[in-house]
């Protein structure tokens, strides 16, 4: 049998689409009444990138829900959400499929995909939609064909990430994806090590804010959910995506997080289903993008300009300058407002999917 990627006993909430088109309601009323401190988007501008084209399109049955998405030269890598193996699949410039590359290893819910410098591929089983997995993790696909799994824990209990960063030298970065925006960026305290059980710490607080480009499956809520992340091949950038927004970043050597500490620009990007693939092209600048379902397009994003952080409009002293644009502390009122609208929502949530099971 193949190795378990997971060790939640209970394995039926992998995909929780019920909770996730309950959840379009609720927070479409939360996300208008959240106070403009939350809501604000200053100091990000959507510059630096041109008008999307299509680049080819995917029609394999193979890749029905296509989450993750690698640039490697001329071909590109991929993979589905979700599945019984852990499966990348090696697409042409045509997006048709050629070679796979698989582990025996059963995963709970891959997410996202990165490529070491190494040529080890990384699949991240980090999905946990309903927050209760104990563990999550990363499966390597290394180039001579072997495989290695490292389990990760949070430090702070569960919580559900569709996004992976691989730093130059190797240190991966899980990336969550929260309702409210509220993303934090977790890095293992320990090198990567085949079967081992390895602890994170919170390296990063996000606050990602309401754009108004539309998408996603789950309206304006979409516009806060991270849902895929890239690190360009000459190390240089790093990308996180929304159901309707690319946020880049200047990347000097392997400081992720202080990178991500700093004022991104913001891409708005084509309209799309469920859009959570994102990668580089091969020129190191031009972004790649791609939504679940079938047929379904890779967009190219090409860079109009040098990508560089947008001027910042927070003042300039210490850790207010330091607050950026996606890095943000909520106010105890604002914060208490936020818990009892949450509260609401997961109220509200609850009584649907009771509904619907004594249906």
């Amino acid at each position: 049998m193949p190795e378990r990627a997971d060790r939640t006993p209970d394995r039926a909430g992998r995909r929780s689409w019920a909770v996730g088109a309950a959840l379009s309601a609720p927070l479409g009323l939360l996300l208008t009444v959240l106070p403009a401190g939350v809501a604000g988007a200053e100091g990000v501008e959507a510059t630096g990138y041109g008008a999307p084209s299509t680049r080819c399109e995917v029609t394999d049955p193979r890749l029905p829900e296509l989450s993750g998405l690698v640039g490697a030269g001329d071909a590109m890598l991929a993979m589905n959400d979700g599945g019984a193996r852990a499966e990348v699949f090696v697409l042409d410039g045509a997006c048709a499929v050629g070679d796979v590359r698989a582990a025996d290893v059963d995963p709970y819910d891959p997410e996202d995909l990165a490529l070491g410098a190494d040529g080890t591929i990384w699949l991240a089983d980090t999905g946990d939609n309903n927050h209760t997995r104990e563990t999550v993790a990363l499966i390597g696909l290394r180039a001579d064909g072997s495989s290695t799994l490292t389990r990760l824990t949070y430090p702070d209990g569960p919580h559900d990430a569709e996004a992976l960063l691989m730093a130059p030298d190797g240190t991966p970065y899980v990336v969550t994806k929260e309702v409210l925006g509220a993303s934090s960026v977790y890095r293992p305290d320990a090198p990567l090590a085949d079967g081992a059980t390895v602890p994170m710490s919170r390296v990063v607080e996000l606050g990602f804010t309401l754009t108004g480009t539309p998408g996603g499956p789950v309206g304006r809520a979409g516009q806060l959910l991270v849902t895929g992340g890239a690190v360009s091949g000459d190390g240089q950038r790093i990308a996180l995506r929304t159901y309707t927004d690319a946020y880049v970043w200047p990347l000097t050597g392997s400081d992720v997080a202080g990178a991500l500490a700093g004022a991104p620009v913001r891409v708005a990007l084509p309209e799309s289903p469920q859009g959570e693939a994102i990668a580089f092209a091969s020129n190191h600048r031009d972004l790649l993008v791609a939504s679940e379902g079938l047929p379904t397009a890779v967009t190219l994003v090409p860079a109009a300009g040098e990508i560089a952080p947008a001027a910042s409009t927070a003042p300039a002293d210490g850790a207010a300058a330091a607050a950026g644009t996606l890095s943000h502390e909520v106010a105890p009122l604002t914060a208490g407002l936020i818990a009892a609208l949450v509260a609401t929502a997961l109220v509200w949530i609850g009584g649907r999917i009771r509904r619907r099971r004594q249906g």
